[in-house]
């Protein structure tokens, strides 16, 4: 996969074909050969020329005024995150190009905190990447452990996505957070060869990559569909880890005395490895000999 290098450009193409003509108060008449909002017509809105939003969606002029984008921004009908992704794609921000390692070691205390956890939770790094994971964890998914990649795995193993009865909702989810995680940064190797590999093995990731969508990641009520135990609600918490680069703690935890936690509480008693044997005792018979 070949990145873009207009990025500002993308992102407005993709934005403007969301708006539908009549949100933004034009009648919809005649024939439209692409859908969303013409060049024109945003440029109008927005109160600038069309010559001058062409220049910037080809990439011409790549300093625009905050003022442009805002009046942009709001043509476009961008909430607060996509204002914010917009500023960025600027050239006002020198972008970091500093090579990330290919992998990071956890933290030794977030490690220790993880294994003690009584809910499911691994820790991630920036582009999903499993560093860590409990034993419920695992329990939950085989797929949650060390080695695996949330993102590879929720698009392209069938049994991934069985667990999410709403499968397209999450999938929509991931890829917001990926794309307000990476930024600008797209020329990142992890990046390259993770949405290359994604790209051509799944439509739907194509799609949804397509539509520019950015969102951070926040707490979420999320359905799974778990073989052992049913249908249950969890609660996914995606905590940074302070003093590292860009790694998560994610924690599924259910609703206290719900059905859900019961279902959980099974399926954690299942999770735990077989007991040792029981510390000595000595015999009866020998202290009765003793006595």
């Amino acid at each position: 996969m070949t990145p873009s290098t207009n990025h500002l450009g993308d992102y407005l193409r993709a934005r403007r074909g969301l708006v539908k003509p009549e949100d933004a108060g034009i009648p919809d008449v005649g024939i439209r050969r692409v859908p969303g909002l013409r060049r024109e017509e945003v440029a109008m809105l927005a109160g600038i020329s069309a010559d001058y939003y062409l220049r910037l969606e080809r990439g011409k002029d790549r300093r625009p005024s905050v003022q442009v984008l805002e009046s942009i921004a709001r043509v476009l009908q961008l909430d607060a995150e996509h204002l914010d992704y917009l500023m960025t794609l600027t050239a006002d921000k020198p972008r970091q190009r500093r090579r990330r390692p290919r992998r990071q070691t956890v933290p030794r205390g977030a490690h220790q905190l993880l294994m003690s956890l009584a809910q499911p939770a691994f820790i991630e790094d920036r582009y999903f990447d499993i560093l860590a994971a409990n034993p419920l964890a695992t329990a939950l998914s085989p797929r949650m452990a060390e080695g695996g990649n949330q993102m590879r795995d929720m698009f392209l193993d069938p049994a991934e996505q069985a667990l999410y009865p709403q499968w397209q909702k999450v999938t929509n989810c991931f890829i917001a957070n990926l794309r307000q995680s990476v930024g600008t940064d797209v020329d990142d190797p992890r990046f390259i060869e993770l949405a290359g590999e994604l790209s051509l093995a799944s439509p739907w990731f194509r799609e949804l990559w397509a539509l520019h969508d950015v969102k951070g990641q926040e707490g979420t009520p999320l359905l799974f569909d778990h073989p052992e135990v049913g249908e249950m609600t969890l609660n996914r918490e995606r905590l940074a880890i302070g003093g590292s680069d860009g790694l998560h703690l994610v924690v599924f935890h259910p609703d206290p005395g719900s059905q859900d936690a019961e279902k959980l509480a099974i399926l954690a008693s299942s999770a735990l490895p077989v007991a040792v044997a029981q510390p000595h005792s000595p015999d009866l018979s020998t202290r009765e000999s003793r006595a």
